[in-house]
Parts: structure tokens; C-alpha cells; sequence
């Protein structure tokens, strides 16, 4: 059993290939201006930014934490790129308008999204790098009050539910990696569930790390209603 674990351990990652997809990325560091940027970027409201800059405020007074059993060289904060998109050819109205490049990637991660959506009924939220680019069967979930998005079109879009329960779970001063994250973090996905409704099917979200030399961080906010 060990010597298989430690097989699985030392054995060269096979999902770390680079995507050759045209990217706008932010030079690498962390500063105040870097959280500024990447809200900007988003296009986001200034409440959006100020939750953003205390969660920095309070990320530069923590030290790093060091409590899980693994050993990895010390992390340059600032060597790292903190936003980074696929340039989009056009408004997204569905995956099946996805870069052909993204979803060949996908078909290398073993991940066909036809076939998530065709047989299993799953819907799917796609995240690549900083940017959500495609959510599935949207428009069937919301006939029934459920809210299915990226994270950035939630906040656009019902702005009322993000700001109630935005680090209501874990608040921004939990930890060092929890401030870090509040601080920087560009998409990830964003479910509301009303009260009393049963979702009729599964919800998955595929996060993917492309360029190299960037941090990706998502925020996953999830609302189950009462008796939801």
C-alpha cells in the first residue's frame, strides 16, 4: 500500500501541459494596486473593493501558517501572476461557443462536456485560469429559482444575495490563506438554492490552472435556502 501511494506521489503529473490559447495576464506581485486591478478587471462595486482591501489590509499583518504534514520550498508572493484570462473571441451564450482550444484542453483532462451534459445530467460551471467561461443548463435550473453562475455574474446579477453571505462561513480574518484569498480571488462559481427546492440534478465545477506561474483563486459561494 505504501509503495503504491508513494508511486502515485513521485510520478510525473500528467495534467501538466500548458494550452496554447491567446491570455491577458497582470505582471506578477501583490500590493494594494494589484487588488485594485484585479476589481477593476471584474468590473466590480465599490462595496466589492473595499471587502477586497481590508481582506489585504489584514493579509500583510498574518504570517503563514504552516500546520499540514508537507514539506514544500517557502512561496514568493509576490513572484506569482494573480490574473490571468483567455482573451474571448465574443459574448459567450453557450459552452458549445467555447474556444475550440478550451475544450480540446478539457478532452485532455478526460473531462467531455457533451457528454457531462448529454448523459449524466450534470450541470457544469468551467473555470480556466481567473475567468469562468461557460456555464450549463443555466436556463433550466432558474425555472425553478435556482441560480447557477460564475461568480462575477452573481455579482452582477444579484448583488443582494453575494453581500449577505460573502464570508458569512469563513470570514475574510479566519487565516492567512482565507484573507489572501478574499483579497485576490477573480471567479469560481455561485449557486442560491430557494427554500423548499430540491435541485434535480448534480452541480460541478472543473477549475483549471493554465498559465504558468499564476495562482488561481476561486470563490465558491453556495446558498441552500431553508429546507432547501
Amino acid at each position: 500500500m505504501g509503495g503504491s501511494i508513494e508511486t502515485l506521489v513521485n510520478r510525473e503529473y500528467q495534467y501538466g501541459f500548458v494550452t496554447d490559447i491567446e491570455a491577458e495576464t497582470i505582471p506578477r506581485g501583490l500590493d494594494e494596486k494589484t487588488v485594485r486591478l484585479i476589481s477593476a478587471k471584474k468590473g466590480e462595486p465599490q462595496w466589492l473593493l473595499d471587502w477586497r482591501l481590508k481582506a489585504y489590509a489584514r493579509w500583510t499583518t498574518m504570517l503563514e501558517p504552516h500546520w499540514s504534514n508537507v514539506s514544500y520550498p517557502p512561496i514568493d508572493y509576490q513572484n506569482v501572476i494573480y490574473y490571468s484570462a483567455p482573451k474571448p473571441k465574443k459574448q459567450l451564450g453557450s459552452l458549445d461557443e467555447v474556444d475550440p482550444k478550451l475544450r480540446e484542453m478539457y478532452g485532455k483532462l478526460g473531462i467531455s462536456l457533451n457528454e457531462q451534459k448529454r448523459m449524466n445530467n450534470v450541470a457544469v460551471d468551467v473555470v480556466m485560469d481567473s475567468v469562468s467561461v461557460g456555464t450549463s443548463f443555466k436556463a433550466e435550473l432558474s425555472k425553478l429559482g435556482i441560480i447557477f453562475c460564475s461568480f462575477g455574474e452573481a455579482v452582477r446579477e444579484h448583488p443582494e444575495l453575494v453581500r449577505k453571505y460573502l464570508g458569512s462561513v469563513v470570514p475574510h480574518s479566519d487565516n492567512f490563506f482565507a484573507a489572501l484569498n478574499s483579497a485576490v480571488f477573480s471567479d469560481g462559481s455561485f449557486v442560491y438554492v430557494p427554500k423548499g427546492v430540491r435541485c434535480p440534478m448534480e452541480l460541478s465545477t472543473y477549475f483549471r490552472i493554465n498559465a504558468e506561474g499564476t495562482g488561481q483563486f476561486e470563490r465558491t459561494l453556495i446558498i441552500a435556502d431553508e429546507g432547501s
